[in-house]
């Protein structure tokens, strides 16, 4: 499993282990942790953009 989709999980489930247990610091952390990977994922898209466009030239 890449990183990026490990983040985006283990982000998830920490919310969801907040969400059950009230915790908001476990929910901020899984947000975080979520978002990371959501980051992570863009910047690999845009990565993958930028060497097509180069590789055409």
């Amino acid at each position: 499993m890449p990183i990026v989709a490990a983040n985006e999980l283990a982000g998830k489930a920490k919310q969801a282990a907040g969400d059950a247990t009230n915790n908001n610091s476990l929910r901020t952390k899984g947000a975080a942790q979520e978002a990371k990977g959501g980051a992570q994922q863009a910047k690999g898209k845009l990565k993958d953009a930028v060497k097509r466009a180069v590789d055409k030239t």
